[in-house]
């Protein structure tokens, strides 16, 4: 038997903006450990008996953030297999990609364990007898779903009537009358989104029962473009086919009408970290009731959650409030709607205001950069580029742009010429000029970019060539 746990990460986690933008969602969100949700993910996977390597099923545009991600908690040399999303399909489509994925690979009978790379599980022992249990039903042909047992009567859930391993029906978020009738009746769980089988039992039953999500993904594969190296798997899937793959999720495309379905209770410490309630409730309180991560200082204060990323929050006469505050966007509400924070992002994506999408701090496979300032007609950034890395050769129609090295050296081409920029000197490059800076020194490089120019968007980007994969 081979387990090959699967993760799955995507999504905006709207709930949790102001940390959780588009692209840096939720699972890339650091805790107060310094790891992040995807991180704890990864160990969780790894951690368990008999896997030497994993599958994540995410979008292209954070291949190169994930691979860092991974590469920073697991061995260099552990295996790991990445399909490449263009879009979101929902979890039917990427599941069955990877279920296909391992046919091709290891064989009918593999079992796979498919993981949300956002949940967080405490009671890892648990987790483990949990998993057991369920390779057992897998080999039995099942398709396992994890129900957690419910600790109290919650309306963002779906939940599982069951009967031992029998799942009875499924039923979807529940008014709280209905809830509390669940959790009383005691035949209840909560429905986790994690599940097992193996790759040729789901295929087989999503034939059956979703025979268009199994076929579209299918010929999207035959039709993707695949990289494979020592320790490395990589399947691009062709964005032409992938949108014509119908947008469901498994429990609605498969898992409802399946009778092959058996579900794993168990209390393993799970939290879909789905608000920033529940993101809070990993602090430990003060005595008055406060969850506080970075500088706060608070007077009269009960009750509220209060992060800080880079300035001190004073927070005086206020009680059960959610405040948020990030170098660019601050978010106060009250904890009774906490679940509404997302009206806000999706008011912020509506108006394509960035807000919605960036961070001041922006990831790029290279490495980093910082918008510090911007006004009508320039904009200034710092600038990290990694030791080795190499932005792409580009062109900017609208913009000019003023480099300035204060940290390592800078090997940049302007035009025709090519030279070396030490700490302490610039170059100019006019508006129409071909240019591309590397770093190529083992230290980072860092730089001052001023920005001029009638139009200063990211999309004013003519890239010529580029080492990964975007021109």
């Amino acid at each position: 038997m081979k387990l090959i746990p699967v993760i799955l990460s995507g999504g905006e986690g709207s709930r949790l903006w102001p940390v959780s933008r588009l692209q840096h969602p939720k699972p890339f969100i650091r805790l107060q450990d310094g790891q992040s949700l995807l991180q704890k993910a990864f160990l969780r996977a790894m951690g368990l008996q008999g896997v030497d390597g994993l599958t994540i099923v995410t979008n292209r545009v954070f291949f190169f953030k994930t691979e860092d991600e991974f590469r920073e908690v697991c061995e260099s040399k552990a295996s790991v297999s990445y399909i490449l999303e263009p879009f979101g399909r929902n979890t039917a489509p990427a599941i069955a990609a990877a279920a296909l994925q391992a046919v091709e690979e290891h064989g009918a009978d593999t079992v796979l364990l498919v993981l949300a790379a956002d949940h967080l599980i405490s009671n890892d022992s648990a987790f483990q007898q949990a998993v057991l249990q369920a390779t057992e039903l897998a080999l039995q042909g099942k398709l396992v779903t994890f129900g957690i047992q419910p600790h109290s009567p919650e309306t963002g859930f779906g939940y599982i009537e069951a009967q031992g391993n029998t799942v009875l029906r499924f039923v979807e978020k529940p008014t709280l009358a209905h809830a509390e009738e669940y959790i009383a009746s005691g035949r209840f769980l909560w429905n986790s989104g994690m599940f097992c089988f193996t790759a040729g039992a789901l295929l087989n039953e999503m034939r059956q029962h979703c025979p268009d999500i199994a076929s579209s993904v299918e010929l999207c594969i035959k039709q993707s473009r695949s990289a494979k190296g020592e320790g490395f798997n990589q399947l691009e899937l062709d964005g032409e086919t992938f949108k014509e793959v119908p947008d469901d999720p498994i429990d609605y495309a498969l898992m409802e009408k399946s009778t092959q379905v058996a579900v794993v209770p168990c209390d393993i410490g799970w939290s879909d970290i789905g608000s920033w309630l529940a993101l809070g409730d990993l602090q430990t309180p003060d005595e008055n009731g406060n969850r506080i991560r970075g500088e706060a200082e608070t007077h009269n204060t009960h009750n509220c959650t209060i992060h800080s990323q880079d300035r001190m929050v004073g927070a005086v006469g206020v009680s059960d409030l959610v405040i948020i505050d990030t170098p660019d966007a601050l978010l106060v509400a009250n904890k009774t709607n906490a679940q509404d924070i997302k009206n806000i992002y999706t008011s912020l994506k509506t108006k394509g205001h960035d807000a919605h999408k960036l961070h001041q701090t922006v990831h790029r496979p290279w490495g980093t950069y910082s918008v510090l300032e911007e006004g009508a007609g320039f904009k200034i950034k710092r600038i990290e580029v990694k030791p080795g890395a190499s932005l792409s050769l580009q062109m900017h129609n609208h913009r000019s742009e003023h480099w300035v090295v204060v940290a390592g050296v800078a090997k940049v081409i302007n035009g025709e010429s090519e030279i070396d920029i030490q700490v302490n000197e610039s170059t100019f490059i006019p508006a129409g000029h071909q240019h591309r800076l590397t770093n190529p020194g083992k230290d980072l490089c860092v730089l001052i970019e001023v920005q001029t120019g009638a139009y200063l968007g990211e999309d004013d980007i003519v890239r010529l060539q580029d080492n990964y994969g975007r021109a």
